[in-house]
């Protein structure tokens, strides 16, 4: 009976609290769009020198960027305005690490991208026209005060982890453009990337164990390994999104890291990226790229560019039996729990046409584990 008594005034309460929020959602949402609006602007700028060079560096925009970054807000990670059809977000936060070190690990042309982002790539290859693609330095100066901003451009192909959700992984191609500028004093990175085309066919991959272990099978195969999505076709129609790297005022071996991002994927042309979906992705980049920039174990970048040398000139025969070692190693583990076949883990597959220095990355992935103390698939390491 007491149910019943008070049901009904509390569904009175929660209509009328329903039918404010409706009233002043609009207001809400249009005036959080306004205030976003001069940002979104300045991020556009970005990407649409990133997809053409010739308009020219806005450096208002940069600085735009920067400011804002650094900014207070009430939260770190938040939905931001949509744009060219695709859902966008925000994320930030702050690794206790100097700038030049971060710098030095991030965007080092003998370190790989999966050494800070190993939970977002598989690889990521610097590579297109030299006509298009200017070398990574293999040390950053930094901007003098006043001084004028460096500028690199560049192609890269890459292939993502597995989705948390539908363990789809896909590949696509990338216009890149780094930024490097002295703002008010600060070291500033600003990292421009834009999807050309559209990517490839999204195939099945599978997170072996704890994500944060970075342990994954890639099937080679179309569709997901979600039950009920193994037939899907997807795509990631468009995706962009600058970053923004920058000393904290606060003490010299801290800095923010601010992300702006926006996305488009889905299948049957139908896009299924909320906002909140990019939330997941970027902190599930923070997450890790503080766990391994923080690490006591963390080797030195000294040490990290030998064992990529080593891997790099290591004979052809030898590097592929190591890397076939590797892709058997996550096979076993993706049958041990079920996500794939006894059948299909001894299908026998070729690696004589992966390029080498995607083996070499993925190689690198298992020595950081190692040296970190992660599990790796046993027969990986």
């Amino acid at each position: 009976m007491k149910r019943r008594i008070y049901f009904r005034p509390i569904s009175c309460y929660v209509v009328l609290a329903l039918l404010l929020i409706l009233l002043h959602q609009p207001v809400t949402a249009l005036s959080a769009t306004a205030a976003l609006s001069p940002i979104n602007d300045a991020a556009m700028k970005l990407v649409q020198f990133c997809i053409e060079p010739k308009v020219g560096l806005d450096e208002n925009a940069v600085a735009t960027l920067v400011d804002y970054v650094l900014s207070s807000k009430q939260n770190r990670g938040f939905a931001f305005p949509k744009s060219m059809e695709c859902a966008g977000a925000y994320y930030e936060f702050d690794t206790k690490i100097s700038f030049p070190r971060l710098i030095e690990y991030s965007y080092n042309p003998l370190i790989p991208a999966v050494i800070t982002r190993p939970s977002s790539v598989r690889y990521s290859l610097w590579t297109g026209p030299r006509s298009e693609t200017q070398k990574l330095p293999n040390s950053w100066r930094p901007v003098p005060p006043a001084g004028v901003p460096v500028v690199l451009h560049g192609m890269q192909h890459d292939s993502d982890t597995p989705d948390l959700t539908t363990g789809i992984y896909h590949e696509y191609d990338l216009k890149r453009t780094l930024i490097l500028v002295n703002h008010k004093g600060r070291q500033a990175l600003i990292s421009v990337s834009k999807q050309i085309g559209k990517s490839n066919v999204g195939k099945k991959g599978v997170i072996l164990g704890d994500d944060n272990d970075w342990n994954y099978y890639y099937s080679g195969e179309p569709g997901s390994t979600r039950t009920g999505l193994g037939w899907v076709k997807s795509y990631i129609y468009d995706y962009f999104s600058v970053g923004v790297y920058v000393e904290s005022s606060n003490t010299p071996t801290m800095v923010r890291v601010g992300v702006f991002q926006w996305l488009r994927a889905g299948w049957s042309g139908i896009n299924f990226v909320k906002s909140i979906h990019i939330l997941g992705g970027l902190e599930r980049f923070a997450r890790n790229c503080r766990m391994i920039l923080e690490s006591p174990r963390l080797p030195t970048p000294g040490q990290m560019l030998s064992v990529y040398q080593s891997l790099l000139n290591m004979p052809a025969d030898d590097l592929i039996k190591k890397y076939a070692a590797l892709q058997q190693a996550q096979r076993s583990s993706a049958i041990k729990i079920g996500k794939i076949s006894k059948s299909e883990g001894e299908e026998r597959v070729s690696f004589a046409n992966t390029p080498r220095k995607q083996m070499v990355e993925e190689l690198m992935l298992i020595y950081l584990k190692t040296t970190l103390g992660k599990p790796t698939p046993p027969g990986s390491a």
